[in-house]
């Protein structure tokens, strides 16, 4: 695998045939790879291993794959990985319900290796620069806050997959704040760090600012201290 980083793959699957199938495929074009034979495990593996994409199988026995999805997804620090679905022809199984669980995409098995490896590669492409922010190097660039990760450089946040390029004020703005969840930002600190000290603005530009990020952002993430700031909840 051309490809400076070595993606990690966490399968979760009840047959240890497959389970076996998969992880030679895949390690064999060089993909870190991890599993579970159970929905609990994967999802104890995954928050320890921290995959950057997970193949989660949905009929198995004691939690199936929906409800693994769902639960995975709340947990902090799998908000972004990649979690496509292994389904077996002819299963009774809903798209719907696996994308309302959490899902990024679906794959039907039997799978030949060559053809597993293509959607895999086009899943670590389409969601690259979410997950990119696994990566050391990475760190200092791009800042994950829940649902939503910040990419400073390119002035670009990233909410469930989806870009969002915001102007310089309102970027600034959510940098500042999301630097230190749960810290009250008083108006004068927000004020001397984003407009400056030499700049006037009018008593309601920081007011404006914070309507517009949560027109694009929704409401959860920050939370107004009346009489005080503003502070960043993830």
């Amino acid at each position: 695998m051309k490809n400076d980083i070595v993606y990690k793959i966490l399968i979760v699957d009840d047959e240890p045939d497959i389970v076996e199938f998969l992880s030679y495929n895949l390690k064999r074009e060089g993909y870190e790879v991890n599993s579970a034979l159970n929905g609990f495990d994967g999802i104890d593996v995954a928050r320890k291993f921290r995959p950057h994409l997970i193949l989660l199988d949905i009929m198995m026995p004691g939690m199936d794959g929906i409800e693994t999805c769902e639960q995975m997804r709340a947990t902090h620090g799998l908000e972004q990985t990649v979690i496509a679905f292994l389904t077996a022809r002819g299963e009774d199984y809903s798209q719907v319900a696996g994308f309302d669980a959490g899902a990024d995409d679906y794959i039907t098995k039997p799978i030949k290796p060559k053809v597993l490896i293509s959607r895999i590669k086009a899943l670590l492409k389409r969601y690259g620069k979410v997950i990119h922010h696994f990566e050391a190097g990475e760190e200092a660039k791009l800042i994950s806050r829940g649902d939503l990760v910040i990419d400073k450089d390119r002035y670009v946040v990233i909410l469930n997959g989806e870009e969002l390029v915001l102007p310089k004020k309102e970027f600034k703005l959510l940098l500042l704040i999301s630097s230190k969840p749960e810290k009250v930002f008083t108006r004068d600190e927000i004020f001397t760090q984003v407009w400056g000290d030499d700049v006037i603005v009018g008593d309601r530009t920081i007011d404006v600012h914070i309507r517009k990020l949560r027109e694009k952002l929704g409401e959860k993430h920050i939370v107004t201290i009346k009489g005080v700031g503003y502070k960043f909840v993830e």
